[in-house]
């Protein structure tokens, strides 16, 4: 990234009080075969940054250096990592250095080593209440950030708060609210729910797993195509250990064509909520778990699986064409040698 003009400053090999520097190249006595062209503020500020690396010097210019290279290039990880052991020697005021990184984060949300940082500073302060809200802030940039959601998990774990728990599910359904497609969020939920320890209040885990399951099938109903909520279904079901099968009586209405509209529901069922009057069914996710029901019962159900492979292949799914024909093909093998 380049420096932006109102701050640009005279190179470092241009200032006195840089003159008992002795600046390395970094080709010195090599001829590289694809050199790289930095700019000349880059080669010069990296060249001043190896000779301080060489001589041990943590000052406050030190500091000064280290931003100068990092807002040029944000991913310059050894930059990152002298800048904090400098911090670090000189006792810095680490609130200081927060609010730098939270504009250098808004800057440069995908950049690792602006988490990194950050992380390290906050073991240091012991300090994680601000920290969900300057999150929730830098998802409203980008919602499905990974290196964003990846700190706030980590947040919540090393601190294991629970003040810090407290709000956090109502936090991830606003989340879904926004986007109810946004993956991250959803695996945000399921860390929250299943893998982040029991908290109080939490100790009936069938309970959690009702409440989950309402909740996502409540999802489903809205947007019945929408894979990430399938994705959570199936998640919830592996981690409580509950067979497909037990969810069939949900699942087969999004499997099949919408009925004609005006058609009433010969029974409603409020565990089982049917799909939106608005949704394109089939539903291939639906088809696909009707499927897999149909293959784990084994037997005839056999056959049953593979004609819904074969309308996913020719008709809901052909993008996919090749692998329902290869789920087709292993699943006769399988008939043949039980058969034989």
């Amino acid at each position: 990234m380049d420096i932006p003009a109102e701050e640009e400053k005279p190179l470092y090999s241009q200032r006195p009080e840089w003159a008992d520097i002795t600046p390395l190249e970094q080709y010195e006595n090599v001829t590289p075969l694809a050199p790289i062209f930095y700019t000349d503020e880059y080669k010069d500020a990296t060249n001043y940054f190896r000779g301080i690396v060489k001589s041990g010097e943590m000052s406050p210019r030190v500091l000064e250096l280290t931003e100068n290279i990092i807002r040029q290039n944000p991913g310059h990880y050894s930059a990152w990592q002298y800048r904090y052991k400098t911090l670090m020697t000189l006792k810095s005021p680490l609130d200081d250095e927060l609010q730098l990184m939270d504009e250098l984060a808004i800057k440069h949300l995908k950049t690792y080593q602006v988490w990194h940082h950050r992380r390290l500073l906050v073991q240091q302060t012991r300090n994680p209440g601000p920290e969900l809200e300057f999150i929730a802030n830098s998802l409203q940039v980008d919602m499905k950030n990974y290196h964003t959601w990846s700190y706030r998990q980590w947040i919540l774990a090393y601190f294991n708060d629970d003040e810090l728990w407290s709000y956090e599910l109502d936090f991830v359904e606003s989340m879904l609210e926004s986007d109810m497609r946004n993956n991250s969020a959803w695996h945000h939920r399921f860390f929250v729910a299943f893998q982040s320890g029991v908290r109080n209040g939490d100790q009936d885990r069938d309970a959690i797993v009702r409440r989950e399951l309402a909740f996502v099938k409540e999802r489903i109903a809205i947007a019945p195509n929408n894979a990430s909520a399938w994705n959570y279904l199936r998640g919830v079901l592996d981690h409580a250990k509950i067979p497909y099968s037990e969810l069939q009586a949900f699942v087969l209405p999004y499997s099949l064509p919408q009925p004609p509209l005006g058609t009433p529901p010969e029974v409603v069922d409020l565990e089982s909520p049917l799909p939106s009057k608005d949704a394109q069914l089939p539903c291939v996710a639906a088809v696909e778990f009707m499927a897999d029901i149909h293959e784990a019962a084994g037997g005839d159900d056999l056959v049953k699986a593979t004609e819904l492979w074969k309308s996913l292949a020719n008709e809901h799914d052909t993008i996919r064409k090749r692998y329902w024909e290869f789920r087709i093909v292993e699943s006769l093998k399988t008939k043949s040698a039980s058969d034989g």
